[in-house]
């Protein structure tokens, strides 16, 4: 099995210039990238919606040594169904602290020098009260599970990641690809996982070549496979296969062939006036409000 990195964490967005703000303000993020796009992904990158829509890249650092967040913004939706899936996002500034004590963001202190916030739209943030280390602030994601054991094996046993550590009396468990990146946190919850409509994406990078090896191993066992290995293009870049699948309780996994990857996420210089400039050609809410009618509540 060849190195496998993890790469970034889908969030769908209702009010975009909301949640830039507290991704660029108070988490202290970059812009890494934004682009525009007419319909819909046939990976359904955006979820289930064929319309007009956006994709903005936040993060510290570049995908190649950072865990990063992408906010799809579907221009004729407003706001999503928050479910139990998405339990939070942890990671390591004391500096987001400070920043949301300046802004007024609601902290509570759910640890010692641990932090619970949320971004616009209800997504849970745990921001620890510590000096920003040089590598990744991003520590972990956490995600709810029905089944701990079930769902480990399916991570290590299948997805080829190490266990860090479980620990059966708070039902939790801590996987990875590499001691340097970005964790998954299981945990359990004792039910079904809800996904609502505001379900988001993991996703990870691997050699090219491993790509359909992942696709025939799911088939063998039965898995999940949303979207068969497919090509995505995206104009005057790299063209990324990927294959998503979904794993016992359907949270989504996208694995894209690392060498394009690698070239598609490279950080874009000019991606905070594309953002920008694209906020302030928005003029969806003026266009709905003048229709007297309303942004979709998926």
């Amino acid at each position: 099995m060849g190195a496998r990195r993890a790469l970034h964490f889908v969030f769908k967005v209702g009010n975009r210039g909301q949640s830039v703000r507290f991704y660029r303000e108070l988490l202290g993020m970059r812009i890494l990238r934004h682009e525009e796009f007419e319909e819909g992904c046939k990976a359904t990158c955006n979820g289930p919606y064929d319309g007009k829509w956006s994709k903005t890249m936040v993060g510290y650092g570049p995908e190649d040594d950072h865990f990063v967040a992408e906010l799809t913004y579907n221009y004729g939706v407003g706001e999503y169904r928050l479910g139990s899936d998405f339990l939070g996002m942890t990671l390591m500034s004391s500096q987001a602290v400070s920043n949301a004590r300046k802004m007024g963001w609601p902290l509570k202190e759910v640890a010692r020098g641990i932090f619970e916030t949320e971004a616009p739209g209800g997504y849970k943030f745990y921001l620890e009260d510590k000096e920003q280390p040089q590598q990744d602030p991003v520590l972990k994601v956490t995600l709810a599970v029905s089944n701990l054991q079930k769902s480990v094996s399916y991570w290590s046993d299948l997805l080829g990641m190490k266990i860090y550590e479980t620990n059966e009396e708070k039902q939790r468990a801590l996987l990875g690809y590499a001691d340097n990146q970005c964790k998954l946190e299981l945990q359990g919850i004792g039910g079904a996982v809800d996904h609502a409509t505001a379900f988001g994406r993991i996703a990870f990078s691997c050699p090219k070549e491993e790509l359909p090896n992942i696709e025939a191993l799911m088939k063998k066992e039965k898995q999940k496979i949303l979207t068969p290995l497919v090509s995505l293009d995206t104009p005057g870049k790299a063209t990324v296969q990927v294959v998503i699948l979904a794993d016992p309780d359907n949270h989504e996994i996208c694995f894209v062939g690392d060498e394009a990857f690698r070239e598609l996420s490279k950080m874009d210089p000019n991606g905070n006036k594309l953002l920008d400039d694209a906020m302030a050609a928005d003029k969806s809410d003026e266009w709905f409000a003048k229709h007297k009618m309303q942004k979709t509540s998926a």
